[in-house]
């Protein structure tokens, strides 16, 4: 989902971890990354395993300061830890930080997916769920361009594992959609992964 020919552009990733998402983007050969998390440990762990571009800051107070300023901005299930108002406001920063054709990526717990509870509720700080329609509504609303909601799939080592897992999904994903037809309401719009990918541009 990043831009794949430039490999100079700025990212910055809130609520990294430990760095993984920054480690694989050094891989893919991304070079101008920064990842911020508010925990000690984790950004201590990160340090140790040399994912030194991880630096302690509070996602508001750092993005208050970054005025156009990063390409692109990413958030990996960290937005479900706002409330509505503290999303607005987050999202309306991150708008502000991004250049001009910028883009916000985030992947959140998705509402529709059959079971959502273990993604959604398997946290005790999640506070807000969306679905597809909801996710759209947000970045539409705050003025984002382009807005698009893909599915997230989940991938185990082993063929044999994710070609099982693969089948059982089309079996199950199959019976929603069947029930959904039936409810009178399309599946087109509709997704149905666990957890959503949200891409958009400002």
């Amino acid at each position: 989902y990043l831009p794949a020919k430039n490999k100079e552009i700025e990212i910055l990733d809130l609520g990294c971890g430990i760095g993984s998402l920054i480690e694989a983007c050094k891989k893919k050969g991304y070079k101008n990354l920064i990842g911020i998390d508010i925990s000690d440990q984790q950004v201590e762990i990160a340090h140790q395993l040399n994912v030194h571009e991880v630096i302690k800051a509070d996602i508001f107070d750092y993005l208050k300061k970054r005025e156009s300023a990063f390409d692109v901005i990413s958030g990996m299930d960290i937005i479900e830890h706002f409330t509505k108002d503290e999303l607005v406001d987050l999202v309306q920063l991150i708008k502000k930080a991004l250049r001009k054709g910028g883009m916000a990526i985030f992947r959140t717990p998705n509402m529709d997916a059959p079971m959502a509870s273990v993604f959604a509720m398997g946290d005790f700080t999640h506070e807000n769920f969306l679905n597809k329609n909801a996710a759209e509504q947000l970045m539409l609303s705050l003025d984002f361009k382009n807005v698009e909601v893909f599915p997230s799939y989940m991938y185990v080592k082993g063929a044999l594992k994710n070609l099982v897992r693969k089948l059982l999904w089309f079996r199950k994903s199959s019976s929603v959609k069947l029930i959904l037809f039936a409810s009178g309401r399309s599946s087109k719009h509709v997704v149905l992964t666990p957890n959503l990918i949200i891409r958009a541009q400002k």
